[in-house]
Parts: structure tokens; C-alpha cells; sequence
């Protein structure tokens, strides 16, 4: 019977309602599940972002760890017989919170290295006593071939933020983070590096700058007061690329005139975000 002869008003449906109704054919596998979502993203049952974020959970589960790991030779770790000094300026530079740990004499990884841990003799200065292998956390090894679905269920499980990746030979070839993972998910994660999206330049401290790439070379110029000509390239990205000379990973650097450029974030097509580095004068003509 109608609506019009019970008297009764049509009662526009729920989502939950609408989900039901597009969830009536069950899906028979990855494709036609996302097929399914894609359809109720256009019937706005599911927003963009929504529809994203399932997307890369599907995608995380046929991804393995190779894919998305921090290369051997791009990895910033932390040598057992450095200094206090030594290991606070390697993580004062690259201002991670954890860095694999190598042995004295070889370049395998005995530990990981937090951060945090250092606060104590950082704050004390007594470097008499320091010997990092006395505060390093137990490292998690995983192989390449590893499911990152699997891999971020056992970062739940564990509790830990980074695990090293090794090759079918029990080498090193790697490292990877839970924020890896994640970001496979739901995109890039912003942190303390992110820049607002109405300025180009972030100020760390003194000497050092987190700045976006597509800052333009005069902008770069007018805020630290330096000449880089423009006539070639328009923004500070295109300036690095030059100087690079291929298409950098996070973490590589380079020295371009007063300044040490490091890659803070990146793809297989550009530069993202940098930090900026203002070097000492007697750096500066070291690195000339």
C-alpha cells in the first residue's frame, strides 16, 4: 500500500539504511568490494576521505614491506662508539626520535636508539660515562617480504614504532615505521615538520628551517637574505633538484651555497618539504 493511501509521508532512508541496500550484492573479491564503495562515494554515502582511507586499507593488505621501507643506504643510524656529542648532533640534525643503532665495527643493527633516552645526559653534560649500547631498546626485525597489513598488527601488539628490515641473507636492507604504514592508509601524516598551508617557511631554531619546495627562489631569498638567481629555476625545489641531479629520497642532503638542504619529504615525482640548514662560515667554505 502507498504512502498516499495510509496516510503516511515517504521516511527518507538512513545511511545505515543506504549502506544495507549497496551491500545487497556481496562482493566477490578486492575489486568489485571497491568498485561497491566507489559507487557509494558517488551516491555520497561515503565522503572522499572515507572512501581513501578504505581504499589504502585494501591496498595495504596486498602491499609488502619493500615497497615502502627507507633504503639501507638512505637510513640514519647511529654508531656504538660515538660520543654524547657525536650522537646529540646527529640527532639534533636530523631530528628524528628513534635511529638504528650499528655495531663499533660493522654495520650491523644491535639496538634502537630513542631520542629521549638522551634527555638525562644531554641535560648533564657528563658525557665521563656514556655508552649508548647502555640505553638502547631491543630492534625488531622483519623481512621484505612482509605483509604490511600483518606488520602493523604486530607494531599494535609490540608496541613498537620501527623495526628493521632484512634481506633473505639476514642483512640490513632497510628500516620501516608504524607512521609508514599508516600513511599508506590515510595519507601523508603531518608532524612537527608540517608547514601551515598559508606560509612557505618554519622556523626550528637559529640555524635551522623546515621549508616547502615550492617556496619561490625570490620569497627564499627576501626571508634569509641570500642571491639565488631565479632565472633558471622558480622555486627552492626546482633549485635543489638542479643540484641533486635526480630525484632525492627523504633524508638525502646537500650543500648549496650558506645552506645544507635535507629532504624531509618526498616521491617518486618531487620534493615536498625541506629543512633548511644555515651553515657556520667555516662550513660553508669546507663544503665550497
Amino acid at each position: 500500500m502507498s504512502d498516499e493511501h495510509t496516510g503516511q509521508e515517504s521516511r527518507p532512508r538512513s545511511w545505515l539504511e543506504r549502506i544495507a541496500q549497496i551491500f545487497s550484492d556481496e562482493p566477490t573479491d578486492t575489486g568489485s568490494l571497491l568498485e561497491i564503495l566507489r559507487n557509494a562515494a558517488q551516491d555520497n554515502v561515503l565522503d572522499a576521505d572515507a572512501l581513501s582511507i578504505m581504499e589504502g586499507a585494501l591496498q595495504v593488505s596486498n602491499m609488502q614491506v619493500r615497497e615502502i621501507m627507507i633504503p639501507r643506504p638512505q637510513m640514519v643510524t647511529v654508531s656504538a662508539r660515538n660520543t654524547l656529542e657525536e650522537v646529540l648532533d646527529i640527532v639534533v640534525t636530523v631530528s628524528h626520535s628513534r635511529f638504528p643503532v650499528v655495531a663499533e665495527n660493522s654495520d650491523s643493527v644491535i639496538g634502537i636508539l630513542l631520542a629521549k633516552d638522551l634527555l638525562p645526559f644531554a641535560l648533564k653534560r657528563d658525557t665521563g660515562d656514556f655508552d649508548v649500547k647502555r640505553i638502547l631498546r631491543p630492534a625488531t626485525f622483519v623481512p621484505e617480504s612482509k605483509r604490511l597489513n600483518v606488520l602493523l598488527r604486530e607494531f599494535r601488539e609490540t608496541r613498537h614504532h620501527m623495526a628493521i628490515v632484512i634481506d633473505e641473507y639476514g642483512s640490513a636492507c632497510g628500516v620501516v615505521t608504524i607512521e609508514d604504514v599508516l600513511e599508506q592508509i590515510v595519507g601523508e601524516i603531518d608532524d612537527e615538520y608540517d608547514v601551515d598551508d598559508d606560509s612557505f617557511i618554519k622556523r626550528i631554531d637559529a640555524q635551522n628551517f623546515v621549508v616547502k619546495a615550492l617556496t619561490p627562489i625570490a620569497e627564499f631569498n627576501e626571508a634569509f637574505e641570500h642571491d639565488f638567481s631565479d632565472a633558471d629555476v622558480d622555486t627552492l625545489g626546482g633549485l635543489v633538484l638542479r643540484h641533486f641531479g635526480h630525484i632525492p629520497e627523504r633524508d638525502e642532503t646537500v650543500m648549496i651555497g650558506p645552506f645544507r638542504f635535507t629532504i624531509l619529504s618526498s616521491d617518486s615525482r618531487q620534493v615536498r618539504l625541506l629543512k633548511v640548514t644555515r651553515l657556520p662560515a667555516d662550513d660553508t667554505e669546507r663544503s665550497r
